[in-house]
């Protein structure tokens, strides 16, 4: 018996026989409900669909690829004991927020109740370390990141073109112009990479016209932080995909789509930059919230200097600011939330993400789909610590995400490289319906073994 290389399926041989059996992968299951959450998590269903925002649906797919996983024990390719040293430093960091909950000086049940949401990163990440075991697997679960937030974006343009800032048009994760903004900028790369290998002159069209809406949608927003993470992010982008992969027509199209898109669409965020001059004929309500965050980032070092040890709780900033604002920072969010031993934890999870493309980048005989891949991770991990010193992201979960996707790409390579004589597959490409034909007339014949 042999598992196929895309992780899918296993064909044996019966001696005696001319008939081979197929055997399902055993966590086929498990994947398509993590796939579940991260529809869930990435696309809102429940903003769509009427009736769905009464049920947990993130919950729910959750428990159910657990349950998945849970029956595969013992015939995964990866167990507990496979997980890396990310995993352990994500779990320390969510015990410490769990005891400066209880030890909360602010709110203590607030505290602990925000930090039981965030912990269901720790079971989605683990989640994506033992079941995305293929490429091919990596790229559905990022497909349906990128996919999500170009469809997102379309409908805060059609639903909220007059609303300011598009802010409050959807909910979640999105409800605010800054997080908007920052899940776009995290994206973006992903989109980019689909793009650029896809095969068909229609699909390549459609993400081009995908990207296109997710930076109208972007300048929407008027995110300053915004804009400084799409410029340092981009530029690592194109670094990877046009200068190091020699696509040299991709810097020619991102200046042209930029012009076009900031002639069109930036006017507002040109006035908030304007603004922090404090000109009288500039917007003065973005002037006044460049003071508020000056002030917050005060608050914030007061907060660590009274708690630097368990911090206050987390999401208890705004009650602690008197001023009902999280501080537009995420590091010193973290710090003042959590407290200095949280923080370290907090670097050193994302210094490791980095670690993994180092060690994937140093990797000889790469699939080029994969280095373009890497390329992306690279760009978004980049766009995150630029963005975090701009803006409140310590618990959206997409840098999380990031980072265990580095974790597993890793992983599956390492794994890969202990097989002599093989190369890391290509993701699966759709067959053609005459394929799918001539196996069903030669379906009595026996089915080689792998």
């Amino acid at each position: 018996m042999a598992i196929g290389d895309n992780g899918n399926a296993a064909t044996a041989a019966i001696p005696g026989t001319r008939t081979a059996i197929r055997m399902s992968d055993p966590t086929k299951s498990a994947f398509f409900w993590l796939s579940g959450f991260f529809v869930v998590y990435c696309a809102r269903p429940e903003d769509w669909i009427p009736g769905l925002k009464y049920l947990p649906l993130a919950k729910i797919t959750a428990i159910l690829a657990m349950w998945g996983l849970f029956q595969a024990l013992g015939k995964t390719k990866r167990t507990y004991k496979n997980l890396p040293k990310e995993a352990n430093l994500l779990l320390g960091m969510i015990l410490l927020l769990y005891v400066g909950g209880f030890l909360s000086p602010v709110w203590r049940g607030g505290a602990v109740t925000r930090t039981m949401d965030f912990s269901k990163i720790y079971i989605a990440w683990v989640l994506v370390f033992l079941l995305i075991t293929t490429f091919d697997r990596l790229r559905r679960i990022i497909f349906i990141q990128a996919l999500s937030v170009v469809l997102i974006c379309a409908a805060a343009l059609i639903k909220g073109h007059s609303a300011p800032r598009l802010e409050g048009v959807l909910g979640g994760i999105y409800s605010n112009p800054n997080d908007l903004a920052f899940a776009i900028v995290l994206s973006i790369p992903f989109a980019l990479a689909f793009m650029v290998t896809a095969k068909n002159a229609i699909v390549k069209a459609l993400w081009l016209f995908g990207m296109l809406i997710m930076a109208v949608a972007l300048f929407m927003t008027a995110s300053r932080a915004g804009f400084i993470d799409l410029v340092i992010s981009g530029s690592v982008c194109l670094y990877f995909f046009a200068i190091k992969g020699k696509r040299p027509y991709l810097l020619v199209a991102t200046g042209l789509i930029g012009v076009l898109v900031m002639a069109t669409a930036g006017g507002k965020l040109y006035d908030r930059f304007t603004a922090l001059s404090g000109d009288s004929t500039t917007d003065q309500s973005a002037y006044g919230s460049y003071q508020d965050r000056m002030y917050l980032m005060s608050r914030a070092v007061d907060a660590i200097e009274h708690y630097p040890i368990f911090g206050i709780g987390v999401r208890n900033f705004p009650t602690y600011s008197l001023i009902w604002h999280d501080v537009h920072m995420t590091y010193l969010q973290v710090c003042a939330e959590g407290g200095i031993a949280v923080l370290v934890l907090y670097l050193m999870f994302f210094w490791r993400g980095f670690k993994n493309l180092k060690a994937l980048r140093k990797t000889t005989n790469l699939d080029p789909d994969i280095v373009l891949f890497v390329g992306a991770l690279q760009s978004s991990l980049v766009g995150f610590v630029v963005g975090a010193l701009f803006a409140p992201e310590a618990y959206q979960f997409f840098p999380y995400f990031a980072v265990a996707f580095t974790a597993t790409l890793l992983q599956t390579v390492k794994e890969q490289e202990q097989q002599p004589g093989t190369a890391l597959p290509p993701p699966k490409k759709p067959r053609h319906f005459l394929e799918v034909y001539a196996d069903h007339r030669t379906a009595g014949a026996v089915s080689p073994v792998r």
